[in-house]
């Protein structure tokens, strides 16, 4: 840090396993990408190529081994991994993720139904392999799903390999855990939290308001994902508290009161 500042909430270190700030990447270029390094790497843990991106972008390898020799985990959006179930290519996909050595693979359902019992089967088969973050949620906001659902396809999910389980928000954080407006489904993530550890979870959190949630919920250190990579030093100020939506909540109530009363 560039000075000292007293009492301020205590973060997690790289390498972490709680406090992590997911990045989606969804059209960096590889200049981009040095430029994002060079401001951001202390507090990013993962790179996200975005949903289907991987397919289409120019020097994919040129940008994995970017992030990978600045020790940024990635893996390719879920979306992705759907593409090529829905078109009866598991094993070409395990090809793929084994010839570009990710070091993490997403196992979602939010855009292709299937029964749980076969998606469990990929995240067991996937995790012999290489580390697994599967995702659980749909995009539709016409599909919701009930609490007590989340929590055994979480715990299932968790059980079957899976390293963390992600609450699914799209990119736009309108769908998922969120209401179309954006807001909360609290008594959703009241439930989740009463029965999954909240380290294990992360929550996909793209707006402020979302990530203030969040962290005024479960603290600076809770697991984070789909951040623009514009919002990440803002996101680590709300973590910290110094920024407005979170500078009174990290404060001892002692240290206000005697401000208040000189």
């Amino acid at each position: 840090m560039n000075f000292k500042l007293n009492n301020l909430p205590k973060r997690t270190v790289k390498p972490r396993e709680v406090g992590l700030t997911m990045v989606m990447d969804k059209n960096l270029s590889l200049r981009e990408i040095d430029d994002f390094l060079t401001v951001n790497l202390p507090y990013v843990d993962m790179v996200k190529l975005g949903f289907g991106t991987a397919y289409v972008l120019p020097n994919l390898r040129e940008k994995l081994e970017k992030y990978k020799s600045a020790g940024l985990a990635t893996y390719f959006g879920g979306t992705l991994f759907e593409a090529f179930i829905a078109r009866d290519q598991f094993y070409d996909y395990m090809e793929l993720i084994q010839k570009y050595e990710m070091p993490l693979v997403e196992v979602s359902d939010g855009s292709l139904e299937m029964e749980h019992k076969v998606k469990l089967d990929y995240i067991a088969e996937i995790s012999k392999v290489t580390k697994v973050i599967s995702e659980v949620g749909s995009k539709d906001n016409e599909h919701i799903i009930p609490p007590y659902k989340w929590v055994k396809l979480m715990k299932d999910e968790l059980e079957a390999g899976s390293w963390k389980v992600i609450a699914e928000a799209r990119e736009s954080g309108t769908t998922g855990i969120y209401m179309e407006g954006g807001s909360p489904r609290l008594g959703l993530v009241d439930e989740i939290l009463h029965e999954i550890p909240q380290e294990n979870i992360i929550w996909e959190a793209p707006i402020k308001s979302q990530q203030v949630y969040f962290i005024k919920k479960l603290g600076p250190n809770v697991n984070l994902g789909n951040i623009a990579p514009s919002d990440v030093i803002p996101l680590e100020t709300l973590r910290l508290g110094l920024r407005g939506d979170t500078f009174h909540h990290f404060l001892d109530e002692n240290v206000l009161k005697e401000f208040q009363l000189k």
